[in-house]
């Protein structure tokens, strides 16, 4: 595991979208794991902006998503499409049939979880994962639990979650209380992992599942046990 501190958010966002571009600029149809929330935004801007002066060519590229809330559309302004349509895919030159977001309004989500497990397969698995860690170790929405799952899966909210996630939502009571996410088993097989934290309020979680026991009740923890991981962590 590789760890880099770094001063300020700048300095975070430069440094994944570094990441990020030199891994697409050595394999142009590269897979990338993407995720949503806060954190990302700074790299995404910075990706937007290596795009626009031609130093990363995202026309191959393909990208999956972590997660999305359960019963949110698209065109849901706190969804996870919305999201990454508005701050990435639509400000770089990446083909639209080639951005996949789990569906929250399936029909049959267990039948969408594992559709979306086939297709990760079927494109030859994710060659950089980029994730956040929220308060309680989640990655992805993979919750604290008695285990790790595995597969792609609907799970319920932590109240620490839907607390985090109010101050997006008008009320308190719109905040979803499902998501459709990622499992371990996608996310352990990527070739290459990058986690980003910034505010010190991240520190605590940071170091328990970077350096402490590797349970289930931390799920970042079973980061520990990937063979290439990147951290990197600002202050501010």
């Amino acid at each position: 595991m590789k760890f880099i501190k770094l001063e300020s958010y700048e300095a975070l966002s430069r440094a994944a979208a570094d990441i990020i571009a030199a891994q697409v600029v050595q394999k142009k149809n590269s897979v990338l794991g993407l995720a949503t929330g806060s954190s990302p935004l700074g790299t995404y801007a910075r990706l937007s902006e290596m795009c626009g002066a031609g130093e990363v060519d995202f026309s191959d590229v393909t990208c999956v998503n972590l997660d999305e809330y359960v019963g949110l559309r698209a065109e849901n302004e706190q969804s996870y499409r919305y999201f990454m349509n508005k701050n990435l895919f639509s400000h770089i030159n990446i083909k639209p049939e080639k951005t996949f977001v789990p569906n929250g309004c399936a029909e049959e989500l267990a039948r969408e979880a594992a559709e979306y497990d086939a297709l990760i397969e079927r494109l030859g698995g994710i060659d950089l994962q980029l994730l956040g860690i929220g308060l309680d170790g989640h990655i992805g929405f993979n919750e604290p639990d008695e285990f790790f799952t595995k597969e792609t899966h609907v799970v319920e909210l932590d109240v620490s979650t839907i607390e985090a996630n109010a101050r997006f939502f008008a009320r308190r009571e719109d905040v979803p209380t499902k998501a459709i996410t990622m499992g371990m088993g996608a996310i352990m097989r990527a070739k290459k992992i990058l986690l980003i934290a910034n505010g010190k309020k991240k520190w605590e979680i940071l170091e328990k599942a970077m350096y402490g026991k590797i349970t289930p009740r931390v799920p970042a923890s079973i980061l520990q046990l990937h063979p290439d991981v990147t951290v990197i962590y600002s202050e501010t």
